[in-house]
């Protein structure tokens, strides 16, 4: 299941109680048994149905009661395998990084230059140097692109930049956010460079742009600190460069193909994996500018998706949301 797990209201309870005495699931049936109205027998089916306990709704079938031990380790394993999975990523990292953190500090006090990582306030040398490593990439190019869509000038650009990189048979892979659906010119410019051969896909959140040519030369903003572009640090030395382009594997792993043509059968997903990033983060209690930064969308897009929530919440103010969120929380925490 792709999406939360409904919980069991007591009317849902005794529906399936009753189901169990009746040996079916019927529809008429049960609104009459629980005095309900068929809309809201029609949704509890969905939701015992969701939950593995009836089975699924088949022309000339009846809908019938199933196993709780079954349904429970059908839902409950593959949670179990992904908490598994993530344990080991989090242990992997912290092996990496103090593994890292050991070498630096058995550096030997060289000069600035002999040091594998160079830092570019030019934002002109930047790109100097962006063009050199395309220029001699041969196998793969990956690239993070957070903060939603793209400028139509940039996206030009990039586009010559890409389809060189395709006619010569090199790998493209780039990650945007999910935000980065809702414009046309990126949509436009996606669309081109898949029907090329690129891959793209998008997540909910990137916390920085990344760009790594052939696994050997990897560039990262320097933080922006007015209106002017950031320079940018060049990294060559090998274990960076690897250890952020295992990175990128990982996020690339959890990303939603970006298909344009599809893209009215992904909205539903992507629009609910925003809104909970957006409830995630209201639970850490960032401002609205903090959380559309994040996401990557305009703040009054990012505010009226937040009064969607505390409207669906029945909350009033961010105070009563952040309560709202911290009970749902602890009640899953239980």
């Amino acid at each position: 299941m792709t999406d939360e797990i409904p919980l069991l209201g007591d009317l849902a309870v005794k529906a399936y109680e009753t189901v169990l005495q009746k040996g079916r699931f019927d529809d008429q049936e049960l609104a009459t048994a629980l005095g309900a109205d068929i809309t809201t027998v029609e949704e509890i089916r969905k939701s015992l149905q969701d939950l593995h306990l009836l089975s699924p709704s088949a022309p000339g079938r009846a809908v019938v009661p199933l196993d709780p031990e079954v349904a429970e380790a059908e839902l409950v394993t593959p949670l179990e395998v992904e908490i598994g999975r993530r344990r080991r990523e989090i242990g992997r990292i912290h092996e990496e990084l103090r593994s890292l953190a050991a070498d630096y500090r058995a550096r030997p006090n060289g000069s600035p230059a002999d040091v594998p990582i160079t830092v570019l306030d030019d934002v002109e040398e930047v790109r100097r140097e962006i063009d050199r490593a395309r220029y001699g990439c041969t196998q793969e190019r990956m690239s993070l692109q957070s903060g939603g869509g793209r400028p139509p000038g940039l996206l030009e650009a990039d586009r010559e930049h890409t389809l060189e990189l395709l006619r010569r048979g090199v790998r493209v892979r780039t990650l945007y956010q999910h935000t980065a659906r809702t414009s046309l010119a990126t949509r436009t410019y996606v669309q081109e460079i898949s029907r090329r051969g690129a891959e793209v896909r998008t997540v909910d959140e990137l916390s920085e742009r990344l760009i790594i040519y052939d696994r050997r030369i990897a560039f990262i903003p320097k933080e922006r600190t007015g209106r002017q572009p950031p320079g940018a640090a060049v990294i060559t030395e090998p274990t960076v460069v690897g250890y952020l382009a295992r990175t990128f594997e990982s996020v690339w792993q959890v990303g939603r193909p970006f298909e344009v043509e599809q893209q009215t059968a992904e909205y539903p997903q992507v629009a609910e994996e925003v809104r909970q990033s957006i409830i995630r983060l209201m639970a850490l209690g960032l401002k609205d500018e903090v959380i559309a930064r994040r996401l990557g969308m305009a703040t009054r897009t990012c505010r009226r998706h937040i009064s969607a929530v505390m409207e669906e919440m029945g909350a009033v103010s961010r105070f009563q949301a952040g309560l709202i969120i911290g009970r749902e929380n602890g009640d899953v925490g239980r």
